[in-house]
């Protein structure tokens, strides 16, 4: 099938994912951030079915149906050792019947499992790329797919994080589904990693609604949904015009925050949802900030976009320490 980006242009898509994903009320979360209990919603994308489920899907579905235009025999991705990325292109590649071979940053699993786990499970061939820059991963993402085309492979690399221009059509696509769900919606709050989701929000709903929390991926971001939002609509949107709170990425991509752990407690607690501690803490934690400075006042209809990434809580070190809350509780026994 084919999509249309709302202009003359045109994508071809594949289906992988189980749409449209629950929007489900938040009270309890919603209250304990300082909102009113009808005001938050959670937009469950980590519910999207393949191989773990998150916001991935929607842009390997465009990215996957070029490849297979393409007569691609195999996929190529890339991204940090507990790429949320990388497992779903695994995914997205055993259910069309395509390889997938993952480039990723470090040198070893070194004793964690998480996304690592998955990948092994379906039969993914990693590439360990040592400690490399954003440069440095794209040279060995580079020379396998030189390397796999020499074998007589047909190869497509897909882009970091799935955001390019397709990537960005799937949530174009995310967005249009959310305003069906939810049309007076005013704001949307979501994780800005490589810039796909958050453009794709942007060009469905506006810049004045979504505000994007930069976790620390890259450090071109506003340039970067900006150019994207460009290529899916007929309109250009500045980066100065972006709502994009920058104050959340701590120390940097991958490494908690006080305020994340806190978001991370306060989403199981209240509601029972897990989120991750790379991507969805970090954009509850943008959200808790906005509400304390007034920029998400009460009574004002609110959606926290759920991009998934469960897996990589289980190779993340916080992991250990959750373990370690039930050895230590005073209601634990042995049997």
């Amino acid at each position: 099938m084919t999509v249309s980006d709302g202009g003359s242009a045109t994508a071809p898509r594949v289906l992988l994912g189980t749409w449209p994903t629950p929007l489900e009320a938040a009270p309890r979360l919603s209250a304990h951030l300082g909102l009113r209990p009808g005001d938050l919603w959670l937009k469950r994308d980590d519910l999207s079915g393949l191989g773990g489920g998150g916001n991935k899907v929607r842009k390997l579905e465009f990215s996957c149906g070029q490849a297979l235009n393409r007569g691609a025999t195999v996929l190529v991705a890339s991204g940090g050792a507990q790429s949320n990325y990388a497992r779903l292109a695994a995914a997205a590649g055993r259910r069309l019947g395509l390889k997938a071979v993952l480039v990723l940053r470090g040198n070893g699993p070194r004793g964690r499992t998480g996304n690592l786990s998955l990948d092994g499970l379906l039969g993914a061939r990693v590439v360990w790329a040592g400690d490399v820059d954003a440069a440095g991963l794209d040279l060995a993402v580079a020379a396998t797919a030189e390397e796999l085309t020499e074998q007589g492979e047909r190869v497509e690399v897909l882009p970091f994080g799935g955001s390019d221009r397709n990537g960005a059509l799937g949530y174009l696509e995310g967005g249009r589904e959310l305003h069906d769900q939810l049309p007076d919606v005013e704001h949307v709050v979501v994780a800005g990693g490589s810039g796909g989701t958050m453009a794709g929000l942007v060009a469905a709903l506006g810049a004045e609604r979504v505000l994007g929390v930069d976790v620390g991926a890259v450090a071109d971001l506003p340039a970067r949904v900006a150019a994207l939002v460009g290529a899916v609509s007929d309109g250009r949107t500045e980066a100065s015009a972006l709502r994009l709170r920058r104050d959340q990425a701590g120390a940097g991509y991958g490494i908690l925050t006080p305020a994340a752990s806190s978001a991370l407690e306060a989403a199981a607690v209240c509601e029972g949802v897990i989120l991750d501690p790379v991507y969805t803490a970090k954009a509850l934690a943008g959200l808790a900030a906005a509400v304390a400075d007034g920029d998400i006042r009460p009574g004002r209809r609110t959606v926290f976009v759920h991009t998934g990434g469960l897996p990589g809580l289980f190779g993340h070190e916080i992991a250990g320490e959750l373990a370690a809350r039930v050895a230590q509780s005073p209601d634990s026994r042995q049997s």
